[in-house]
């Protein structure tokens, strides 16, 4: 398991940098709380995947890796989460740091999705279509009894599949035992997520009846006691009355 080290706030890993024995460093995708998130190359086959290395300070014993790779296993059957690998160990600065590797998700990070569309936003109907397929990857988790804990545009890839999107979830944020609260909270985070795709409170305003019977004003105890889950924000989507 790890030692104890010294605080670490980043790693900035250059391309082409070995990561253990089985992996290259391509590219830099993203920092978080718990750790960077590199695309790796696999030396000896040329596939590509994805593989977010920890803090030591954010793994202690290894049990914050530990739980991630479980949970994504857990839920390795549902369309919408990363499909994890394997563990591996490497040096890092002279520390030995942990690593988790899964698969690499092509697309966009929805933040950026978005800052691409006209004005910044997406118009309502494209904003709903999309937040319905992220209320229908999600509910299977609440149906499981399980939370993402960290839902917002940054961990979110989109990529245009047809006339609908493909959605990933990253980085699923641990804070422990599985709660009605939690899974409540990944239902405050899918609204807020609508809230930043329609144009944030400079367009909220002027948005049509749709949008503000699923956003609620951001009140969180309205949206929790309408939505107690994914479903339902699903099926309250699914029976919108349009005028």
């Amino acid at each position: 398991m790890l030692t104890k080290s010294r605080p670490v706030q980043q790693f900035d890993l250059p391309p082409g940098r070995s990561l253990g024995s089985h992996y290259e460093i391509v590219g830099f995708l993203g920092r978080g709380y718990e750790g960077e998130v590199y695309k790796v190359v696999e030396v000896y086959t040329g596939i590509e995947r994805a593989a977010k290395i920890f803090f030591p300070q954010r793994n202690p014993r290894g049990q914050a890796l530990l739980r991630y790779a479980r949970k994504l296993n857990k839920l390795k059957h549902l369309p919408i989460i990363v499909q994890y690998h394997h563990l591996d160990m490497a040096q890092v600065r002279g520390q030995k740091v942990a690593f988790m590797v899964s698969e690499f998700v092509a697309g966009e990070v929805l933040s950026n999705f978005v800052a691409r569309q006209p004005g910044g936003r997406l118009h309502s109907f494209e904003a709903l279509c999309l937040l319905r397929a992220l209320a229908d990857g999600v509910a299977p988790i609440h149906h499981l009894g399980e939370y993402h804990g960290d839902i917002h545009t940054d961990n979110i890839m989109v990529s245009r599949r047809g006339v609908g999107f493909r959605i990933k979830l990253l980085d699923f944020f641990d804070l422990g035992r599985p709660t009605r609260q939690r899974i409540q909270d990944d239902v405050v985070d899918l609204i807020h997520v609508l809230h930043e795709m329609i144009g944030g409170q400079r367009r909220y305003s002027k948005s049509g009846p749709e949008i503000k019977r699923l956003v609620c004003g951001l009140k969180r105890s309205l949206i929790s006691r309408r939505f107690r889950n994914a479903g339902e924000l699903r099926q309250a989507i699914d029976n919108l009355g349009w005028e």
